[in-house]
């Protein structure tokens, strides 16, 4: 590995970042073709998963990949799917030589892509940027290893924790520019989850605004009683905006049939004691294909998320206001007693975002 494998590969990575929310249930890869030193072909996994990065690059660069250098930001996959296989294409090139950060979990792949370059005599460099690329193909990878998709928990609050006055009144705690940034985030998410809580409060449409004609995140709401209004926002769009809805098995048949019938997917899950099993839910959506979900609440669904030990990366949204302790606050009862108890996340990101400040947090690993 030299400094100009890292360079390329961080270019690669930053093609691969633009399909995140866009290719699931493939991962968003990047790749580039570079020969003599020079970039011919560029690449990244399209909306809907399909054409993959390499097939882009290698349509790019034409006969110009014959001999050069392929960065790709995951292993090249192996099996015939509704697309020949990535090595495949690679090798028939002439790709005289593949650099990649990580194996594909896929069992599917896992190991053969390279070991099919490998057998055609391309010379393979494994490891480059691996950390960078774990990062970014984490949910992909996490759906391939547990079954379930990588989950951010976003809180907007004042800087007391409130999210809402003893009356209910919520909008707007943060400012314009924190909630284009919750915008910025959504795009980059396969799915924006709530509780049927916030959307009988709110009457949400969680779509993402101000990006263009992009593929619109599914929108799931975690109901077990499916007591949600026939005619709200979410419910008078379900035929043109994927909506998913997370329901116990003693919701009523007439319900079911009524969401199905306007366009809602319904996907049962199982009950923990009187409420929803959050791990029912997250299974059923990894089940369905979702990598990424991007849930904004209420504090009753935070409160689940954080006391299973499932949310894998926190994002705040703080204002320099005071609510008091009157205020709905931000996450619900976890009913600890004691603070080693608490679920403990590491600092990775802050940044001021209009008045408001953001702060990213990561699970911390010890």
């Amino acid at each position: 590995m030299n400094r100009s494998d890292e360079s390329y590969m961080r270019t690669a990575l930053g093609l691969g970042r633009r399909g995140m929310g866009q290719t699931w249930p493939n991962p968003a890869v990047g790749c580039i073709i570079v020969n003599a030193g020079r970039i011919v072909g560029r690449g990244h996994t399209q909306a809907g998963g399909r054409p993959h990065a390499e097939t882009e690059a290698l349509a790019q660069a034409g006969a110009r990949a014959k001999g050069a250098t392929a960065y790709v930001t995951l292993e090249p996959c192996s099996h015939q799917g509704q697309t020949p296989p990535c090595a495949s294409a690679l090798i028939a090139a002439g790709i005289a030589r593949v650099v990649a950060p990580l194996e594909d979990t896929d069992a599917r792949v896992s190991g053969r892509g390279f070991e099919m370059l490998r057998d055609a005599g391309i010379e393979v460099t494994l490891g480059v940027c691996a950390a960078e690329a774990a990062q970014d193909h984490a949910g992909f990878l996490k759906l391939q290893t547990v079954g379930r998709p990588f989950v951010t928990l976003k809180l907007a609050s004042s800087f007391d924790g409130r999210i809402a006055t003893a009356t209910g009144e919520s909008q707007w705690i943060t400012g314009p520019e924190a909630r284009a940034d919750v915008h910025r985030l959504r795009a980059r998410h396969d799915a924006v989850m709530v509780g049927a809580g916030t959307a009988r409060a709110d009457d949400p449409m969680l779509t993402v605004r101000g990006f263009g004609e992009i593929r619109q995140p599914v929108r799931i709401v975690v109901s077990r009683r499916l007591d949600l209004p026939m005619m709200g926002k979410l419910a008078l769009s379900a035929k043109d905006v994927p909506l998913w809805l997370c329901h116990g098995p003693d919701a009523d048949s007439y319900l079911v049939e009524a969401w199905s019938g306007i366009g809602a997917k319904l996907l049962p899950c199982a009950l923990r004691g009187r409420e929803l099993d959050i791990v029912s839910v997250l299974d059923a959506l990894g089940e369905a294909g979702l990598t990424r979900v991007f849930c904004e609440g209420g504090g009753a669904l935070a409160a689940s998320l954080l006391g299973a030990d499932l949310v894998d990366e926190l994002v705040g949204y703080t204002a320099g206001m005071a609510i008091g302790a009157e205020g709905l606050p931000s996450v619900g009862a976890l009913g600890l007693e004691r603070l080693t108890q608490a679920p403990r996340f590491a600092l990775a990101e802050t940044r001021p975002v209009g008045a408001d400040v953001m702060h990213r947090w990561v699970r911390a690993t010890s």
